[in-house]
């Protein structure tokens, strides 16, 4: 918009000097040609009375002396009785006897161009009743003098005015620009996630308002961001009271392993609402990893999982496998984010899966990544894109369409992705994709293949019995597996 004024304003500023500069330089040229040819005939006038009382030659020549143009002015008399020509009597002729004889002949005055210059001829009656005919010489000199001077004025005066309204313009345009500059700067500061990104009241009417428009819209985001803090973290403070009644009841289940199980997923439960509840106190997103070195190990956290689901597993009858997890594996996410992905991702299995149907969890540890896969032998997902979209889910009771969200903003927050595909063992594959360097996730088609075809050559079409002494409980051959009630759809 600055530079659009100011070339604006240059435009019509050099129209309105050339309109006006040129036709007054053409007028400063006429003026002075018309007054040296007016002192031309200021010259002539002053030798006509003398013309007009005598011819004689040396009084004559006294008169022009006088005028103080003996240099530049001539007289010519005719011989008595001869009207056809005249002698140059007195100075030097500069015009032709044609052009002294057509004066002579009309009885008027004329100008006539000459080497140098112009000259001026005057016709005087003598008393003798001939015509003779003052030469007056005036040089190109006089006819320009002070042109030059003036059109140069003209010219600084012109550029004066250009840069003038330049200047102006351009002041005009920041006064206009730096207002809408720190609009758009306080926009990308409040889109960062800066909120005490404000813009300054100041600069024309319309940028005025829009400037008090942004800051009210800046204040109502923070307001609403507290709220929907004090939301949730009021909320899952509301969740404590069922969660001691839960604890109560299970420290009274006595012992065993699904008693010990209920228990330490009630703690687990509870420090989960805690975490929460600090996440909305404090505003800090639950996948901000603090400082270098931060994260967890990714194989433990699959082990530990993966031990937590198997019982579920042996009670249906699932067949189940780990692959990948018997070395550590460190990556940039906390552990209750892997943790909370890895659960919303098995819950979907037990969930949307016959019993019986056999899953898998693989663990691939790469130079710039680390990809989770978590495939099952289910029905599999019609449409995957529609499975990603946050808050669809499938229709189903328990399906609250976060499950998968969850999954993709713990990958995104590394820089890497969460994709929807076939599974080897027939039905979905859920592959999660951890950036370890932070970088956005490129193509990865060809590492993709190269996984899959990994998995392959280790795991036949139908899953194998897990024998690692690692899983806290084996999985035994599944029961006959019902009619098929798997939707097409998955909680995300």
């Amino acid at each position: 918009m600055r530079w659009a004024l100011v070339k604006v304003s240059l435009a019509v500023t050099a129209m309105v000097v050339v309109a006006f500069a040129v036709p007054l330089g053409l007028v400063i040229r006429e003026m002075a040609r018309d007054r040296a040819f007016s002192n031309a005939e200021r010259e002539a006038a002053a030798v006509a009375p003398a013309l007009s009382i005598t011819t004689d030659r040396e009084q004559l020549e006294r008169v022009v002396a006088s005028a103080g143009s003996d240099a530049g002015m001539a007289v010519h008399i005719p011989a008595p009785g001869d009207r056809s020509g005249g002698a140059t009597d007195i100075g030097r002729q500069r015009a032709t006897d044609e052009d002294i004889a057509a004066v002579r002949r009309m009885g008027r005055a004329s100008t006539t161009e000459v080497g140098g210059g112009s000259t001026l001829l005057q016709p005087v009656a003598l008393s003798s009743g001939e015509i003779a005919v003052v030469e007056v010489y005036v040089p190109e000199s006089e006819v320009t003098n002070g042109v030059g001077t003036a059109w140069a004025v003209l010219a600084a005066v012109g550029a004066a005015l250009i840069v003038g309204s330049v200047a102006v313009a351009d002041r005009l345009g920041v006064r206009m620009v730096q207002p809408a500059r720190r609009l758009v700067d306080g926009a990308h500061e409040l889109g960062e996630g800066r909120l005490g990104a404000r813009v300054p009241v100041e600069g024309p009417d319309e940028l005025r308002r829009a400037a008090v428009a942004f800051n009210s819209m800046a204040d109502q985001v923070v307001q609403l961001l507290a709220n929907e803090r004090e939301l949730a973290a009021d909320l899952s403070h509301r969740l404590r009271t069922p969660l001691t009644v839960l604890r109560l009841n299970a420290a009274s289940l006595g012992d065993g392993p699904a008693a010990e199980q209920t228990r330490a997923a009630v703690e687990q439960l509870e420090r989960e609402v805690d975490t929460i509840i600090r996440t909305a106190r404090d505003a800090k997103p639950q996948t901000a990893v603090a400082g270098p070195g931060a994260g967890c190990d990714a194989a433990e956290v699959v082990r530990e999982r993966m031990g937590f689901w198997s019982a579920l597993a042996e009670d249906e009858g699932r067949k189940w496998r780990v692959a990948g997890a018997d070395r550590p594996v460190r990556i940039p996410v906390a552990r209750t984010d892997l943790a909370a992905s890895l659960d919303a991702l098995l819950g979907n299995v037990f969930r949307h899966t016959a019993e019986g149907t056999t899953f898998a969890v693989d663990l691939h540890n790469g130079e710039d990544a680390v990809i989770v896969l978590v495939s099952d032998a289910g029905t599999g997902i019609t449409d995957p894109e529609a499975a990603m979209a946050r808050g669809r889910g499938s229709g189903t009771d328990g399906s609250t369409g976060l499950g998968l969200d969850i999954v993709r903003r713990m990958a995104e927050s590394t820089g890497g992705d969460v994709r929807i595909g076939a599974s080897v063992l027939g039905g979905t594959e859920v592959r999660i994709w951890i950036q370890l360097d932070g970088r956005t996730a490129p193509a990865r088609r060809g590492h993709r293949g190269a996984v899959r075809r990994r998995r392959q050559s280790r795991a036949p079409a139908t899953a194998r019995d897990p024998a690692p002494a690692r899983d806290p409980a084996p999985a035994r051959e599944p029961a006959p597996a019902p009619a098929p009630a798997a939707p097409a759809g998955r909680d995300h």
